[in-house]
């Protein structure tokens, strides 16, 4: 009888053996899953930008054998004019839309290089700012397109030396409008740190 015990608390033990075994290889899975999925995007300016699509080929508006010099009308008779173009350019930004943002990076976490404008800072510690691509985009210059702009928050906030210190950002990455006083931004960033580009 106390064999029969044994063999079956051996069995019992042996089970919950395995299903331990089991549950520590699923969660090391997830482990590797989840730090595959947080791992560092090193990012680019240019990979803010959505690539453009194909351009349309334009119509030919000559027949298929081309003008013959020889049948330009000598009556007078005006030859039809091009459409004007690049009137688009001349609307507002605004009126435009915002830029298109590349939607695959959203809950990245990345690193990026720009430059700061201040939103809110208490003396010289910032803890909200516009990171841009270039000094002086947003204060002496017309705001970038808003895919072009990035909206950082950080809770600990960091020291500036001067008005256009180049800083790296690390943090989770969303694709989130977020409007400013001075200008849209197309992303986000909740910044983990907020690091001091070498002179």
């Amino acid at each position: 009888m106390r064999a029969k015990t044994m063999s079956a608390n051996t069995v019992r033990a042996k089970a919950i053996a395995a299903g331990v075994v089991a549950l520590l290889l699923a969660w090391s899975g997830t482990q590797a899953r989840s730090a595959s999925d947080t791992a560092l995007v090193e990012l680019k300016w240019d990979q803010l930008i959505p690539p453009a699509p194909p351009k349309p080929r334009k119509p030919s508006f000559l027949p298929p054998g081309g003008f013959d010099i020889g049948s330009v009308p000598d009556d007078g008779t005006a030859l039809p004019t091009p459409m004007q173009e690049g009137r688009w350019m001349s609307v507002p930004r605004k009126a435009r839309g915002p830029a298109a943002v590349v939607e695959d990076l959203d809950g990245k976490r990345v690193h990026i290089g720009g430059y700061v404008v201040p939103l809110d800072f208490s003396a010289t510690t910032i803890t909200e700012f516009l990171l841009v691509p270039f000094v002086g985009a947003c204060i002496h210059v017309p705001a970038p397109p808003s895919n072009q702009i990035i909206y950082v928050k950080t809770e600990k906030g960091f020291d500036v030396q001067g008005s256009f210190d180049a800083v790296y950002v690390t943090g989770l990455l969303k694709v989130a409008s977020t409007a400013t006083g001075l200008a849209d931004a197309g992303y986000s960033i909740e910044a983990e740190k907020v690091d001091l580009a070498a002179r």
